[in-house]
């Protein structure tokens, strides 16, 4: 009786994405600023398969950069919503996009005089850009470094990557509604987590910013899954090719998620790179 040819040992299949991109704050991240071992692993091994992992964040390289150093990151990062590509192995920075100021000027008056007065931060362009706070901001408890500010024309006086803005009266989701339907012509707005709604110069989003980086690696939006939270990673998903958002992500873009994980405290990213890399073993 005749027998069959064993099959030799199945190659692995590939891991199905080139390109890993996630969010910092309330994705990759712990409350606490950490990466839990099981997500640094998880992403390890998918880097190791072959993928590129590229963090994707509103923080301005100034306000990121101790993050990147606490988590021994030295790839590339896009930072202040796409306005910054910075090489973090080399401390440089590769591309920065301002916001016009008189633009931004105009647009604080529209919504103003829309809604009233608005409490006004400031980010300014640069690795070591400073974040101006102004009269009535509310700043959240952390160590990342401002400073304040009385004067309005402090804000005006050197180039800006974004303008942040806060109402006594009206939620985040109001407040960048309203703006967005005021101004949306003029500048982008963005909300960006719980007391942050961020105006941006026009067209400019993380999808932008991730496409220029991804471009930089020779990669596209075919090869990427992006990992996210806020109603700003709404335009990374819509360019990725698949788009998870964490269980306690914001509604808005839950409803644009091709998929949903766990939370980033209970290693969402970990749970569907472990899955993935399970496909292909």
């Amino acid at each position: 009786m005749s027998t069959a040819p064993s099959a030799g040992p199945v190659a692995p299949a590939p891991f199905p994405y080139k390109l890993i991109a996630t969010d910092l704050d309330g994705t990759l991240l712990r409350s606490d600023e950490t990466v839990s071992q099981r997500t640094r692993d998880a992403l390890d091994a998918a880097c190791a398969a072959g993928a590129a992992h590229i963090v994707v964040t509103g923080r301005s390289v100034a306000w990121t950069k101790h993050i990147f150093e606490s988590l021994g990151y030295d790839g590339l990062a896009v930072c202040g919503q796409g306005a910054q590509v910075y090489h973090a192995g080399e401390r440089r920075l590769l591309t920065s996009v301002t916001l016009d100021r008189q633009l931004a000027g105009l647009a604080l008056s529209k919504i103003e005089a829309e809604i009233g007065p608005l409490a006004l931060a400031a980010s300014r362009d640069g690795m070591d850009g400073a974040v101006l706070i102004g009269p009535g901001y509310r700043v959240h408890e952390g160590e990342l470094p401002y400073v304040p500010f009385t004067d309005i024309a402090d804000v005006w006086a050197a180039p800006l990557t974004k303008l942040y803005i806060q109402h006594p009266g009206l939620s985040d989701d109001d407040l960048a509604r309203v703006a967005r339907r005021t101004v949306g012509n003029l500048v982008d707005v963005v909300m960006a987590g719980a007391g942050v709604v961020e105006i941006l110069p026009l067209g400019l989003s993380k999808a932008t910013g991730l496409s220029l980086a991804a471009r930089r690696l020779k990669l596209k939006a075919a090869d990427t899954i992006a990992f996210g939270d806020m109603p700003n990673d709404v335009p990374m998903f819509g360019w990725a090719a698949h788009g998870v958002a964490m269980a306690n992500a914001h509604t808005e873009l839950k409803a644009v998620a091709h998929e949903v994980t766990a939370s980033n405290e209970d290693d969402g990213i970990a749970v569907v790179l472990e899955n993935l890399l399970a496909d292909t073993r």
